[in-house]
């Protein structure tokens, strides 16, 4: 979804409203950000960005060199607890975030809980005193007891902007909850299946990599009582009754490998039909190596651009969110008057896939009447790479040649090169 990069417009190109958008985009890398987001939105369920007058450093360096400015990151989701109005799960009207830290060393260890509770226009800072319940396999601390609250540390932040700052991109949910649905969960019986078929496959390619032999009773050492010895699980050998001339053979079983492959194949088919990804989107399937047009490809991806629009309709809406409550705080906590007027900005998806070239070509020179829809110039610099003095050098010898000979000539009767008049 941001594997190419949205085009994010407010207003003109040129105005002031823009160069705030594209300003606030690079000092936050918010390309990166989102790619990150979404990625992890896909395992997770849910996005929280968070928006912050702070600066980069948070205080090491002085305001000179790092300047108080708007700040937008992604806040870790397992410490968000969002609250909604009472009967609309969906309506969120708060973000509490919890923090849980410990104090103290291992002998005299306190855990104190940081609660961030993000309300329109204001933020409610509290400390509460915590004990640890229960641990898990790990050591680490996975529920706690709240038994008093630090209230020397309460504090309350006017932010000057009528909306939490704290926005939640779902990567896609139900009308009855807040809560994204991830993309993973719904998939885990057929993870298991294919899992459980590739062990199988190991043990048995295992087996027959280091398997028994038989040989004719009689060729191995005997005893003092003239009975053959040998230990099958080290030798891996033992003797048969046969033939004295019998040959050696290896002892294998059928392992019916070729029915284990051609049920994985249908497990892996039947995953990536239920969670909307073509295999030719992985490179399988005819995935343009033989001369598929894009267009074609375009076509057999239509169920993962699909799924793809769908989460983008999320991402537009909170994009547009987070990218506007920037520029209110940015006007609310500046200390300097701001020469722009906050808006509420366009965001233009890409579908991340390869253009064809030739196709769009095509398309243009049909749609144009055959006139041309880019300059010699334009040609030579993206074909070859070139910088703008190389092109200049480039089409000085092509004008030179062009006056030399006459191209027209090779179409005469008999004609040779001719020196043009």
């Amino acid at each position: 979804m941001f594997g190419e990069t949205p085009t994010i417009s407010a207003g003109k190109e040129s105005s002031v409203e823009q160069a705030a958008i594209e300003r606030l985009i690079e000092e936050n890398d918010l390309h990166i950000t989102n790619y990150e987001a979404a990625l992890g939105n896909s395992y997770r369920g849910d996005t929280f960005y968070k928006i912050k007058w702070a600066q980069t450093w948070r205080g090491q360096l002085p305001e000179t060199v790092d300047p108080f400015r708007p700040v937008i990151e992604v806040q870790d989701a397992s410490y968000v607890f969002p609250e909604t109005l009472p009967g609309n799960k969906k309506r969120i009207v708060a973000y509490h975030i919890a923090i849980p830290i410990p104090v103290g060393d291992e002998r005299n260890l306190e855990w104190i809980l940081r609660v961030e509770s993000h309300y329109p226009g204001k933020i409610v800072k509290r400390q509460f005193r915590m004990t640890a319940l229960n641990t898990d396999v790990d050591s680490e601390v996975v529920s706690w007891k709240i038994y008093a609250e630090i209230t020397e540390a309460r504090e309350e932040v006017e932010t000057g902007v009528p909306y939490p700052l704290v926005v939640h991109v779902p990567n896609f949910a139900f009308d009855d909850s807040w809560e994204g649905v991830d993309d993973l969960t719904e998939h885990i019986s057929l993870f298991d299946e294919i899992n459980n078929r590739l062990s199988q496959i190991a043990v048995i390619l295992d087996k027959h990599a280091d398997p028994a032999i038989a040989i004719p009773s009689g060729l191995m050492e005997v005893d003092e009582n003239g009975r053959p010895f040998f230990h099958v699980g080290s030798m891996k050998v033992f003797e048969v009754d046969g033939k004295e001339d019998a040959p050696p053979k290896y002892i294998t079983w059928d392992g019916q490998l070729d029915a284990a492959f051609k049920e994985l194949e249908r497990l892996i088919d039947m995953l990536l039909t239920a969670a909307e990804l073509p295999a030719v989107a992985l490179g399988k399937d005819n995935a343009g190596t033989s001369g598929a047009s894009g267009l074609s490809i375009k076509w057999r991806m239509n169920s993962l651009l699909a799924k793809i629009n769908r989460k983008r309709q999320y991402y537009d809406k909170g994009l547009k969110n987070v990218l506007y409550i920037a520029q209110l705080l940015e006007h609310a906590q500046s200390p300097n008057k701001l020469d722009y007027k906050p808006t509420w900005p366009k965001i233009n998806f890409k579908d991340g896939l390869p253009d064809d070239d030739m196709e769009m070509a095509n398309i243009m020179s049909v749609r144009t009447g055959g006139k041309a829809t880019i300059s010699q110039r334009t040609a030579i610099k993206i074909l070859d790479g070139l910088t703008d003095e190389q092109v200049e050098e480039e089409l000085k010898r092509i004008t030179a040649e062009e006056e030399f000979v006459d191209s027209s000539v090779f179409n005469e009767p008999g004609g040779g090169a001719r020196e043009s008049v």
